[in-house]
């Protein structure tokens, strides 16, 4: 297991402005958002629909080109950031989504596989004892070759953390990652993202309306209306 300082920022945000459109149509989304994120901790991001957690999530994930102030993420400044610099933050990233987005035409396995398809220097037959490592970690090991449509909700969704986790990325975000999933199926995926990310010591920042799973979080950060409203140490946060 790496060693963690917890002292170290691995998501700096200062003075971010994010806008949607251009000319007259040209819309302000998030305002002078302002956030520190240490190595390994789990961040829960929540507030109402439209408050601008999903698109501070994908600034933050290099999905999105950052417009106005800064945001380093791994001591890199993403803001002014090229396609190319914006690729290569991708790969430091697991990403983890409502829909698990895996394809339909692949195994369980080979969808995991996926998610080291872009890291140098691992051979195929590592590529897949990883894998199937990872699959097993998310009790899955008896379901390597089952296609999507033979798996349950709570199953698709573990393979997808799995594919999001078997590359030991430094960063994991999650966007809703329990909203298709009851509530036994949600409290387990995300205690499993809980506990692997931490024996792989990750930082998690994970979007979520469900709040049966607030008390995982080491802070949570409220959004309303493109503005952090609040930052604070677990449920205290949204109270």
């Amino acid at each position: 297991m790496q060693t963690i300082n917890f002292a170290d920022p691995v998501i700096f945000i200062e003075n971010l402005d994010h806008y949607f459109g251009k000319a007259q149509l040209r819309k302000q989304v998030l305002f002078n958002v302002n956030l520190k994120i240490n190595a390994g901790e789990i961040i829960i991001m929540t507030g109402p629909s439209g408050s601008g957690k999903t698109t501070l999530l994908t600034l933050v994930g290099g999905l999105r080109s950052t417009q106005s102030g800064s945001l380093q993420v791994l001591g890199r400044e993403l803001c002014g950031a090229s396609a190319k610099q914006l690729t290569q933050a991708r790969r430091n990233n697991g990403y983890i989504f409502q829909a698990h987005n895996l394809h339909g035409s692949l195994t369980a396995i080979q969808n995991v596989r996926m998610g080291l398809e872009l890291q140098p220097k691992i051979s195929p037959q590592e590529m897949l004892t990883r894998s199937q490592q990872m699959l097993e970690a998310v009790g899955l090991g008896n379901r390597l070759n089952y296609y999507p449509d033979n798996l349950s909700g709570g199953q698709k969704q573990r393979v997808a953390i799995a594919r999001a986790l078997v590359s030991q990325p430094k960063i994991v975000l999650a966007d809703e990652p329990t909203a298709a999933l009851d509530k036994q199926s949600g409290r387990d995926v995300v205690e499993l993202m809980q506990k692997l990310a931490k024996e792989q010591g990750c930082t998690i920042l994970l979007v979520t309306h469900d709040n049966r799973i607030l008390d995982i979080a080491d802070r949570i950060v409220y959004m309303e209306d493109g503005h952090l409203v609040r930052d604070g140490v677990g449920a205290m946060a949204v109270e």
